[in-house]
């Protein structure tokens, strides 16, 4: 893998310092830039484009889903991890919409955060395991009177959907199924398509949420 930049915005100077000490240290990571809250990174945009972000969620003067949002709708490639102390379902869905491809949690194991990176990269979800977990639980208890949507999959799809719900990268995917990585990128643009999702974390929610998946 080549070289990566990655933006830090957060807005405790602390947790910065430490995670950017952290990231320094990874082979994957050409350079690394701070912004302590969504307007000083927006505008740090114009002169630096990041290939990954890792933004907090609750920041002061503009929080995390208002910067995505904005960052995003300019740069609609742009890959968005959120960065959370908190458990609230709101959140993560307003994120999920935002456009963030991934999720950590501020307590996470450096292990974990390398994992996250790596995934999001290669064009996957990363949640980690405390959020799934969350998320279905939430869904167990809200919407079991929920009429289940009707979508159609073939047993490979339903194969597929399972291991991205785990978080299995697309190579990873095919090894385990022994199919062609091409064979899982159309499967996965396939699912998208049939669940009218627009990338594969809401993929994820909408396959926890209409229980296409037994996670």
């Amino acid at each position: 893998m080549e070289k990566i930049n990655i933006y830090l915005v957060d807005d405790h100077k602390l947790f910065r310092e430490g995670l950017k000490l952290l990231l320094k240290n990874l082979d994957e990571i050409n350079e690394i830039w701070e912004a302590s809250n969504g307007e000083e990174f927006l505008k740090g945009l114009s002169e630096r484009r990041p290939d990954l972000v890792l933004m907090d969620i609750e920041m002061p003067v503009m929080n995390g889903i208002e910067a995505t949002i904005r960052a995003i709708e300019q740069y609609p490639e742009m890959k968005v991890v959120a960065l959370s102390m908190y458990g609230d379902e709101e959140y993560f869905h307003k994120m999920i919409d935002a456009g963030a491809c991934g999720f950590l949690m501020k307590n996470s194991d450096f292990s974990e955060v390398k994992k996250a990176v790596i995934n999001v990269l290669q064009g996957n979800n990363y949640f980690t395991e405390e959020i799934l977990n969350m998320l279905i639980n939430t869904f167990k208890t809200k919407h079991q009177a929920e009429a289940e949507e009707e979508v159609s999959l073939s047993d490979r799809e339903k194969e597929v959907l399972l291991l991205i719900c785990k978080g299995l990268s697309n190579q990873e995917i095919a090894e385990k199924l022994f199919i062609s990585k091409r064979t899982v990128d159309h499967h996965r643009a396939s699912l998208m398509t049939k669940t009218n999702t627009k990338n594969t974390a809401s993929l994820v929610i909408y396959a926890v949420k209409h229980k296409l998946v037994d996670v």
